[in-house]
């Protein structure tokens, strides 16, 4: 690979980061506070390509070709190992492939990612009461539902079915990006729908109940909700819970 081919692969990589982080694409990818990262991953490549172009340009015309100068030298042309040739790959990925985010699969075969909140900061009047999962669960799990009492909470999230065809309420969570995605789960009970589908987007109205289960992949704790209404959804705008 030599100088013009590494500058043509950086600037199409520097694109295709761009593209993904300029549209809803990078969300498959990376969690969204990462964005403004990304953008400027993508600007640094693309920088990166023209001063490569701009520094080859600029050298002498048999330096470029490989001819020996007046002083000696060799007279081939430099060029890269050609392993770097495998920098195209992930080029392609990038251009060419579009993963979709984890589902129902990859959370019943990974490990609940609840973990102690720090606190229970209180929560704002009116019912029922907007939560992520991953607050519900801390509070129903560490706090024993204390915080909770007996307030109408509502959380959303995708459906999950262990072995025994039990349905969870879960939604992926990003440290940073979807290669460390891990579920945080919730269990149904109460008014459960008689038919649901996994992956399927619900709206789920409940209260705390102080039932609770093992994850059986790692242990973990997961909490259930007592369901009072649960209606379907169309997938949110980013899948992945922070």
């Amino acid at each position: 690979m030599n100088r013009q081919a590494q500058a043509a692969v950086l600037f199409l990589t520097g694109a295709a980061v761009l593209r993904a982080g300029l549209s809803d694409l990078y969300l498959r990818y990376v969690k969204a506070g990462l964005r403004p990262f990304l953008l400027a991953a993508g600007i640094v490549l693309i920088a990166t390509a023209v001063a490569t172009v701009w520094y080859e340009l600029r050298r002498p015309r048999a330096a470029r070709e490989g001819v020996p100068e007046a002083g000696g030298g060799s007279g081939r042309a430099h060029h890269e190992p050609r392993i770097s040739w495998l920098w195209l790959l992930p080029l392609f990925a990038l251009i060419l492939v579009s993963p979709p985010p984890l589902g129902s699969y990859s959370a019943m075969h990974t490990g609940t990612a609840l973990q102690e909140p720090l606190g229970y900061p209180a929560l704002p009047a009116g019912d029922p009461l907007p939560l992520g999962i991953a607050d519900y669960a801390g509070r129903a799990a560490y706090d024993h539902g204390r915080s909770l009492g007996d307030r109408h909470v509502k959380i959303t999230g995708f459906i999950a079915l262990d072995s025994d065809g039990a349905p969870f309420l879960t939604r992926m969570t990003l440290n940073c990006c979807a290669a460390d995605a891990s579920p945080v789960k919730v269990g149904l009970a109460g008014r459960i729908p008689p038919v649901l589908q996994p992956d399927s987007w619900f709206e789920v109205t409940g209260t705390y109940t102080d039932k609770r289960t093992r994850d059986p992949v790692n242990g973990g704790v997961i909490p259930f909700i007592d369901v009072l209404e649960a209606r379907p959804v169309p997938v949110p705008y980013n899948e992945y819970g922070d």
